[in-house]
């Protein structure tokens, strides 16, 4: 399609069920927007819905049902809007590289097998074998200790996805990896390649071993070129590259975020030509700052983000039961007696009030950087007002500006409020929520757990640089909080402790400029999905912060985004995971 146009679709429903498409990351009328139950009320078999909208911008976005789970089982695909001026970028050959993920299961299995049991499909878990090499490496003791750390945490740190190639197999424009799917080109020609992330639950770390890519464009708004060895694209981004190849063949090679297959193709002079397949990176692990643990904490062993040598790291103060075992004679400040006997005057911000609620893991006296994690339960003795950027009236008396992370230091006098006016304290003890972190970390500049200290040059959100101004209505006149929460055990996900359906429309006024702070307390990531406008991430590029319409926000992460509310509706605002979105982890934004 061509920006500038109005286009008419029509789309008829030859299924059993009802459908929808709902068209990403373009700026249509909410009638237009495609979600049943919010903007319509879907595509009944044998009817016919018409679309028709004006295009009002140019670039890589795509399609996909917004039904059920029916885009998990292959409804969606591309859309390329073709720009009216000329593009700050050449190139002699374009081609889609849209990545998914298949499997054969009923999804409806899927989310029943992991609300039985979260780690159904991790087979990528710690066993007696890594303990020994752990053990031969760091010692016994230390890896004891890192083990019932987690243990006592109930938590895994190779818990990296829900789903995994355990039953996904990931496709490359819908070829599976010995299919190899390939793009063609001439020696010296510059390749386009409009990499779309379209899989219902897979996070990819995309190279192509040999080559170099110039990032030119990010949800298909165009951006200072970023010179890269890899980049992830997390589930409903895109991400436009610019290549030259000069050899007679290429892999382009996207893993899994946790090594548990990848989609595979082949950029060749010629058909039939093939070049080496790299073998998979270690798999990631999960450590302290993912649990958002920070500088109240103190230091214990846990294995870094590439699984190799641990390092000393906070360690994280689970919400729920297990932690009965523990010796708590050996935790700064703590008697034999327990958790009762505790001396909470030598603890960070701890009063002599008491603790009622259950233990912490065994910690030493070693002061760490990163974010904290508080417990779900039982913190009802703490001295807030000595914890950094704390009043004594609790989370809903934070000041942000003290807060790692903050928003922008001229901008701190905007009134915050959580979006459920919940004081984040009060999501201790919901069945719903299993982390709260205390002191969340901006992570823009990191590339993610896998990524990050990997050797290769990695992109990340802090590079991203609009090649044009993007203030879309000067500043925010207030910031709105969501938490994004889960509970592993009971694989339940929401927005400040809350599924969708125990939640009401966010109200926001037409016209108004909008900061949406973005709090992650779980240990997964998370696709942030804003329909009907892009927002400008706010990582330190002045007028010329990158637009979006998806932002992976990292375990443990705090960070913002602005949009200008200039069109009216129930637009949908939900984690792009497509099961977490099916668990709750929804919202409506009611702009009126």
């Amino acid at each position: 399609m061509r920006e500038g146009d109005t286009v008419t679709l029509n789309v008829t429903n030859r299924l059993s069920e009802t459908t929808s498409i709902h068209w990403h990351g373009i700026l249509l009328p909410n009638a237009m927007d495609g979600v049943p139950g919010l903007t319509f009320a879907g595509i009944r078999p044998g009817e016919t819905f018409v679309y028709r909208f004006p295009l009002k911008q140019a670039g890589t976005y795509w399609y996909h049902s917004h039904s059920g789970m029916q885009a998990q089982t292959g409804l969606y695909g591309p859309l390329i809007l073709e720009p009216r001026a000329r593009e700050p970028y050449s190139y002699d050959r374009d081609y889609v590289v849209m990545l998914s993920d298949w499997t054969d299961e009923d999804p409806m299995r899927i989310v029943s097998n992991l609300k039985q049991q979260n780690d159904y499909y991790n087979f990528g878990q710690r066993t007696v074998g890594t303990f020994i090499n752990d053990a031969k490496r760091d010692g016994l003791a230390a890896t004891v200790d890192d083990r019932l750390m987690w243990g006592r945490m109930r938590m895994n740190p190779t818990d990296i996805m829900d789903v995994s190639g355990a039953t996904y197999t990931f496709l490359m424009n819908g070829k599976a990896p010995a299919a190899n799917w390939t793009g063609l080109f001439a020696p010296g020609q510059r390749l386009r390649l409009r990499f779309i992330n379209g899989a219902a639950m897979s996070t990819f770390d995309v190279r192509i071993p040999g080559l170099e890519m110039t990032v030119v464009a990010a949800d298909g708004s165009d951006v200072d070129p970023v010179l890269v060895e890899e980049f992830r694209i997390g589930a409903a981004e895109t991400y436009d590259v610019i290549v030259r190849p000069t050899q007679s063949a290429y892999t382009i090679f996207a893993q899994a975020q946790d090594r548990s297959g990848y989609a595979r193709g082949t950029l060749a002079t010629q058909e039939g030509l093939a070049a080496e397949v790299p073998p998979m990176d270690a798999r990631p692990m999960r450590t302290m700052t993912d649990m958002g643990m920070g500088s109240m904490a103190h230091g214990g062993m846990a294995m870094n983000k590439m699984g190799e040598s641990p390092k000393p790291e906070p360690q994280a103060m689970p919400s729920g039961p297990g932690m009965s075992g523990m010796d708590h004679s050996k935790m700064p400040g703590m008697s034999q007696q327990g958790t009762s006997g505790m001396d909470h005057s030598r603890m960070p911000g701890m009063s002599q009030q008491g603790m009622s609620g259950e233990g912490m893991p065994k910690m030493d006296d070693r002061p760490k950087q990163g974010s904290q994690a508080m417990p779900s339960s039982g913190m009802t003795g703490m001295d807030r007002s000595k914890m950094p950027g704390m009043s004594q009236q609790g989370m809903s008396g934070i000041d942000h500006s003290r807060m790692p992370g903050a928003v922008p230091a001229a901008s701190n006098n905007i009134p915050i409020s959580n979006a459920d006016g919940v004081d984040p304290m009060t999501l201790s003890g919901k069945p719903s929520v299993d982390n709260v972190a205390m002191e969340p970390k901006n992570r823009l500049a990191e590339a993610g757990d896998g990524l990050d200290g990997n050797g290769r040059r990695t992109l990340t959100y802090a590079q991203l640089r609009s090649v044009r101004p993007t203030n879309q209505g000067g500043p925010p006149t207030r910031a709105i909080e969501f938490r994004l929460t889960g509970n592993m055990q009971r694989w339940i996900w929401g927005f400040n402790g809350k599924k969708f359906s125990e939640a009401g429309p966010v109200p926001v006024r037409l016209g108004e400029r909008i900061r949406f702070v973005l709090i992650n307390d779980s240990m997964m990531e998370h696709p942030i999905h804003l329909h009907g406008f892009f927002f400008e991430i706010e990582n330190d590029q002045g007028d010329r912060r990158p637009l979006k319409h998806t932002i992976n926000v990292k375990p443990g992460e705090r960070m913002s985004f602005l949009f200008t509310a200039d069109v009216p509706g129930h637009w949908a605002f939900h984690c792009h995971l497509l099961y977490h979105m099916e668990m709750g982890m929804f919202r409506t934004i009611l702009v009126s």
